[in-house]
């Protein structure tokens, strides 16, 4: 309100979205606005419900993996991942040292894919359209690496329980080793576009901060929570697969906006190519995949709860199983996507609308991963 002018506003709600599913998903926000000011955000979630869970349910295990590359299609290779060490776990099956090394390549390799969609739709959210091209143009890459090993360009539905479906072709190693060595001039490429972008700071810096507690306190996980300066990532503080086995480092920031979420994302995918590297070197020959009868298996009655670190965050699967039955009794799915919305209504208070767009895409908040 203007006193001087004579000028009153009153509070007004405005729905923003739900948007078409080829953006950021079918979200809605519900806003109640001051002037351009949001004082209060109400997510509307449940547009894209497909029982995934419950289908799962009514699946064998193995038929079970298909469906996993639905709950979070841009790092289907997390959720493969995620269900296999679950029913692994349950069965007690181990898993050839060759299919583990094959799927810390795989997973990384979908983390810096997942990681450029993300920048590269971030950035067009802001109006930049040249970052999009580039990291769409890096991301063929990738996705041609694993249309040489498992016929697929995005729900891949290659790593299994016990193993690998197939082994890499015998060209896929030094087209990746190709890939990682031009990969890091790449990222330079992004960082000259967008990191001194006079532009992008204003739209980013101090925009939606994330404290430390308020992130801790939501479970929020992820790049997410390491640009508020949580020093947690699941590769190292619940390590599964091989990851002991590799250098990397875990990069965290200390502000928490939208720019630090940025930043860390950028050097993740420097991280994951060190990964990657490491990897492509050290695999050894041999099997890939362990004993594990599809046809017939299972297990022995119990319940487990796998997790894996995803891009998103934290990708959990809890999976009961009644004795000796070929289907499991309850499959539930932890998605870091649903975390991160939740928080929104926090950080979005005092903000401009303007800048929800900046914090959703900043937050990486993909809607399978929330309505499943």
């Amino acid at each position: 309100m203007s006193e001087s002018r004579g000028l009153h506003t009153k509070e007004f709600t405005l729905n923003v979205g739900p948007h078409h599913p080829s953006t950021h998903g079918v979200c809605r926000f519900v806003l109640k606005m001051e002037g351009e000011v949001i004082t209060h955000v109400t997510p509307v979630i449940g547009y894209l419900h497909r029982a995934l869970e419950k289908i799962c349910e009514n699946r064998t295990y193995e038929q079970i993996i298909p469906v996993t590359d639905r709950f979070e299609y841009c790092t289907a290779m997390s959720c493969n991942m995620a269900f296999s060490l679950a029913t692994e776990k349950l069965a007690g099956i181990e898993v050839p040292e060759r299919a583990e090394y094959l799927r810390v390549i795989m997973l990384e390799l979908n983390r810096i894919s997942s990681h450029l969609i993300w920048l590269g739709t971030t950035s067009l959210d802001l109006g930049a359209l040249t970052p999009f091209l580039y990291a769409f143009r890096e991301r063929e890459y990738i996705l041609d690496l694993f249309e040489m090993t498992c016929g697929q360009r995005l729900t891949f539905n290659y790593i299994r329980p016990a193993g690998v479906s197939r082994d890499i072709p015998p060209e896929f190693i030094p087209k990746c080793r190709e890939f990682i060595d031009m990969f890091n001039d790449k990222i330079d490429d992004y960082e000259r576009v967008l990191t001194e972008n006079p532009i992008f700071i204003a739209r980013n810096k101090n925009i939606g901060i994330l404290p430390p507690d308020v992130a801790i306190a939501y479970a929020v996980s992820g790049p997410a929570l390491r640009a508020s300066g949580v020093k947690f990532d699941l590769r190292r503080d619940d390590p599964y697969s091989i990851y002991d086995r590799f250098d990397f480092d875990i990069p965290t920031r200390e502000n928490g906006d939208c720019y630090d979420r940025y930043l860390i994302r950028i050097q993740e995918m420097r991280e994951s190519t060190k990964i990657v590297r490491q990897a492509i070197e050290q695999i050894p020959e041999g099997e890939i995949r362990g004993k594990f009868n599809k046809m017939n298996f299972k297990p022995p009655a119990g319940e487990v709860y796998c997790r894996v670190e995803n891009s998103r965050g934290e990708l959990g699967i809890y999976l009961q199983a009644a004795d000796k039955e070929k289907k499991p009794l309850r499959v539930k799915m932890r998605g870091g996507s649903f975390n991160q919305l939740q928080v929104m209504p926090v950080i979005c208070v005092g903000h401009k609308i303007a800048d929800l767009v900046a914090i959703m895409a900043s937050m990486d908040i993909i809607m399978p991963d929330v309505d499943r």
